[in-house]
């Protein structure tokens, strides 16, 4: 009943005022997981775009989640893309959006993060670069400099749509010369205990492009790989008065994508790097046909806006039974069945 980004304000500002039921549900020992050498009590994280300045990361897990993502995160505030630039399609369950990284900036989020309870939970720092930088290297940096001590892991995110050239960081020498300057600033901040560094790649990419993505992960020892941001892609079944807004669109039509591209990383690495699926999860099995197409853990959010907090709880419950029913006794054995067979 509300404009998006008006609903979507009043839902962070209650979540960071403890204004949300607390959950009953106790997560299945079958969801356990480790990776990274961190320990999650369950798979389903938060993906970024959500908690963008670090404000309810705390009643995200109370919620349920098994970790939460905040960011994308730049060095300087800033205030995204010109009004509306968020767009429901309910028909769809999805979602275009055009903000442009907009949020407080590195300092505000380190005021929020650097009394956290690390006790509470997992959450990992998504990094961005701002708008006018004209040294993209040098935002990712900064931003690991301030937010890699406080974080359980980091993120290089080269794939939004929404930040003009942001994508073309992707390629091959460019994305080397990134993630190499991130790592170097990584172990300079974090000697003793380094946070996971991943990057997370675009669902539009061609399979050559995310070879090459894929050897430059593995070249530069990066941790982990985030499969997929939003598509600027429109599936030809999608009817709706907002399909030609400018954006990046999310939820159920994302899925088919963002899974098939989540396989051909998996087949690229052949299984030797963590991934993590996003894109259209809204239930249960989705989540468990992420995770047998190589996903180590599963992120959402826009499947919350049409199905409410009360959908970690069935994704939980659902995908434990899955994992059941065919006869898994761990989550890990059942990571890239599907890629395997």
């Amino acid at each position: 009943m509300l404009p998006a980004e008006t609903a979507y304000n009043i839902t962070v500002k209650a979540l960071k005022n403890g204004v949300y039921p607390r959950p009953t549900y106790a997560d299945d020992p079958i969801l356990r997981t480790q990776v990274w050498g961190l320990d999650f009590t369950n798979p389903v994280g938060l993906s970024a775009g959500f908690d963008k300045n670090a404000e309810c990361y705390d009643a995200m897990l109370t919620l349920g989640m098994g970790f939460v993502e905040v960011g994308s995160i730049t060095p300087k505030p800033q205030y995204g893309n010109p009004k509306p630039r968020v767009f429901r399609l309910p028909e769809h369950k999805a979602i275009i959006n055009h903000c442009g990284f907009n949020n407080r900036g590195v300092e505000y989020a380190y005021d929020r993060l650097k009394h956290r309870n690390r006790t509470r939970g997992i959450v990992g720092v998504n990094l961005g670069k701002n708008t006018t930088t004209a040294c993209p290297h040098t935002d990712f940096v900064l931003g690991c400099e301030s937010l890699a001590p406080l974080a359980d892991y980091v993120v290089v995110n080269v794939s939004s749509p929404n930040t003009p050239g942001l994508r073309a960081l992707q390629a091959g020498d460019d994305l080397r010369a990134i993630l190499s300057a991130v790592r170097e600033k990584r172990a300079e901040v974090c000697p003793d205990t380094p946070p996971p560094l991943l990057v997370k790649i675009a669902p539009d990419l061609a399979d050559a492009d995310i070879e090459c993505v894929c050897a430059v992960v593995q070249d530069t020892a990066i941790d982990g790989i985030i499969v997929s941001n939003t598509t600027l892609s429109r599936p030809p079944h999608l009817h709706h008065r907002h399909t030609l807004q400018q954006g990046g669109l999310s939820g159920t039509p994302l899925f088919a994508l963002s899974t098939q591209k989540l396989k051909t990383v998996y087949r690229y690495t052949n299984g030797t790097v963590p991934l993590i699926g996003v894109g259209g999860v809204t239930n249960g099995k989705d989540a468990y046909t992420k995770i047998r197409a190589g996903a180590s853990l599963i992120q959402l959010y826009t499947a919350l806006v049409y199905g409410g907090n009360r959908l970690i709880t069935e994704i939980k419950t659902d995908l434990a039974a899955y994992l059941k029913r065919d006869g898994f006794t761990h989550i890990k054995v059942a990571i890239g069945v599907d890629v395997r067979e």
